[in-house]
């Protein structure tokens, strides 16, 4: 069996040694997604809503690259700094995932690798989940 092992040029994938999705047969697990741009920026800086959908974005171009969509994802993890904002990262989830419906959670985290950041996601995906 194949392992298909993707970067997106983030500058810490290769001070940490990660790859953004790694993909073997019919599954799929993306390493946790931010609102950081390729060039190092946050974007949306305060703005929990606006970073979750960013990630999401994210999350979504990795499994393309991989073969899978978003229709495949079967579980998410959220990481937010500030768990009382919870609705709001809510909200752009389920923009996402409300009828996919994967087996989620979020919890709270001390911090992020950026103090900017609000919300790190990861995802897992079996293909075919949502056929």
């Amino acid at each position: 069996m194949s392992v298909v092992r993707l970067g997106s040029g983030g500058p810490w994938e290769g001070i940490v040694g990660y790859s953004r999705v790694v993909a073997v047969g019919e599954q799929a697990w993306v390493s946790g997604c931010t609102a950081a741009t390729v060039e190092g920026t946050v974007a949306h800086p305060g703005d929990a809503g606006g970073q979750t959908r960013v990630a999401l974005q994210t999350v979504a171009r990795a499994l393309t690259d991989a073969g899978f969509d978003l229709g495949d994802v079967v579980r998410t993890r959220i990481y937010v700094t500030d768990i009382s904002r919870w609705e709001e990262v809510g909200r752009a989830h389920g923009e996402v995932f409300s009828e996919i419906r994967p087996a989620t959670t979020m919890v709270q985290v001390a911090a992020l690798i950026d103090p900017t950041m609000l919300v790190e996601i990861e995802a897992d995906a079996v293909r075919g989940a949502g056929a």
